[in-house]
């Protein structure tokens, strides 16, 4: 049987480097890597257009799409994990804002519909009670999703979103990081509220995971636990990980922050049901461990 060629996107992680340069290679299929930088450029067209066959996808966005008869399937094959606490800043210029002092404000962020947008306001909402509702949200781009409605304020197409913050436009922004001193996190100490909140819910926060096409799923399932089995031996290569685990590899290790995003992109109107783990799965990639 021919070698198949498949066309693919993932971001320059380290825990990818050797997938990427070839050096780990399948006998079953040969990646034809595509460069998006910065990677989240390539989610719309691999929901849209289903533009190639194998691309890492923000978990909300998979989530989205999968709501709206998207012929995707997921792996659990983490990307991109991390702590989201550092994601979010004011203006102490304007005075001290923290996470309980954001209702009745205007919150920018580059499209409502982002997975690290989702993480932090779940964590706003469930820990510090902020009605999420009572905010003013500022968006810079559509959704990745062309199906989801977006009912927030648009900024206009000139301005950035940092520099609305820094010139008094905005009260804070989620999604960001910067090293203007001007600029202060909402979360007064991000690493120890990270580490508090890993303590409570044991969840490692995944933004990132891996889709293939559902095409692809069907007829060649050898080949989807073949890509999921290359990624797997690369994260091995690369070394022993951390404590947490910050890039999670299958679904039992997956689960539990699964779970999680599901329960707040459901509370934040982003699907339009509680999915079960199981159910962003299909026949092959249910089984991966």
């Amino acid at each position: 049987m021919d070698r198949l060629k498949l066309k693919a996107v993932l971001g320059s992680h380290p825990h990818v480097r050797a997938v990427k340069s070839g050096e780990l290679r399948s006998d079953l299929f040969d990646l034809d890597f595509i460069e998006y930088a910065p990677t989240n450029t390539a989610f719309k067209p691999m929901v849209r257009e289903q533009a190639f066959d194998v691309c890492e996808m923000a978990i909300v966005t998979y989530l989205m799409a999968k709501a709206h008869g998207k012929p995707l399937v997921l792996l659990p094959a983490t990307m991109l994990g991390r702590f989201q606490h550092a994601y979010a800043l004011y203006n102490p210029a304007r005075g001290t804002l923290g996470p309980s002092d954001l209702e009745g404000k205007r919150v920018g962020i580059r499209s409502f519909t982002t997975t690290t947008g989702a993480w932090i306001r779940g964590i706003l909402a469930n820990d510090y009670g902020v009605n999420l509702d009572n905010i003013r949200w500022v968006t810079f781009e559509d959704p990745h999703v062309a199906e989801y409605v977006d009912t927030t304020e648009r900024a206009p197409k000139d301005k950035k979103v940092l520099q609305m913050l820094l010139d008094g436009e905005l009260d804070a922004v989620l999604g960001e990081t910067s090293n203007d001193p001007k600029l202060k996190p909402l979360f007064p100490d991000p690493a120890a509220e990270a580490a508090k909140w890993y303590a409570r819910r044991g969840v490692v926060p995944v933004n990132h995971l891996v889709v293939v096409t559902e095409q692809l799923a069907k007829s060649r399932p050898d080949v989807v636990a073949g890509v999921y089995d290359l990624l797997k031996r690369n994260k091995e290569l690369a070394g022993p990980a951390a404590s947490p685990d910050l890039i999670p590899f299958g679904i039992e290790a997956n689960k539990k922050p699964l779970e999680l995003i599901v329960d707040y992109a459901f509370q934040q109107a982003l699907i339009p049901r509680r999915y079960a783990v199981e159910e962003l799965f299909d026949e092959t990639t249910r089984g991966l461990n």
